[in-house]
């Protein structure tokens, strides 16, 4: 499949750009951003969250701040490619899931939820398998550093081995935490390496890499 070209101009400014939000809300504003599947992604602009959590406001604007993070640490991945994929498409299953309990904002499911959307997205645009299979795997478990660091039911650290990298998975819970208006970065990276120990993972994750 020929990469289309909204793709390689999404993926031009994730690499590339300081802050890609700044392309980022330019391209929302295109005609082309309103196709299959970009409409996807403006769904987030719709979709609500608890201004208690995410006194930013929207998922589209919490997704921005998460991809300008990213951004600034995509040396510290990998994978930079899929890690900024994934930092776009981490709440990809939002719009799907998110309702109104008790007066209360919630989204349950949509980390798994999301791993399926975020390989619908990029199997329109895409037939790179296995840059599809790393996002939808990231997306999956992004929710596992909270999900480990409170002793949820949902946590499964065996999983997450067995289908990503864990402490790819840690950057970007990372940078979905530091995605909040008022967070406090050293207490979320604290977070990061204490859910690092847990899993018995290396904890250098968040130092910048030499050369």
């Amino acid at each position: 499949m020929e990469k289309q070209p909204g793709f390689s101009a999404i993926e031009d400014c994730l690499l590339h750009d300081e802050a890609p939000s700044g392309r980022l809300r330019a391209f929302a504003r295109e005609p082309w951003f309103r196709a299959f599947p970009f409409s996807m992604l403006l769904k987030l602009q719709e979709t609500r969250q608890s201004p208690v959590h995410h006194p930013e406001g929207d998922v589209w604007e919490h997704t921005m701040l998460v991809v300008d993070t990213a951004a600034a640490l995509k040396t510290r991945s990998a994978g930079p490619r899929a890690f900024l994929w994934t930092a776009l498409l981490h709440d990809i299953g939002k719009p799907d899931v998110t309702r109104i309990r008790r007066g209360r904002v919630t989204a349950y499911d949509h980390d798994r939820h999301g791993a399926d959307k975020a390989r619908e997205f990029l199997a329109a645009l895409t037939d790179e398998t296995d840059l599809i299979e790393r996002v939808a795997w990231l997306v999956r478990y992004h929710m596992q550093p909270l999900y480990v660091l409170k002793s949820l039911p949902f946590q499964d650290i065996a999983g997450m081995r067995a289908h990503t990298d864990v402490r790819e998975v840690a950057l970007v819970a990372y940078c979905d935490r530091l995605g909040r208006t008022g967070a406090d970065r050293n207490k979320e990276k604290s977070n990061v390496l204490l859910f690092l120990n847990k899993c018995n993972e290396r904890k250098d994750v968040l130092r910048p890499k030499t050369e």
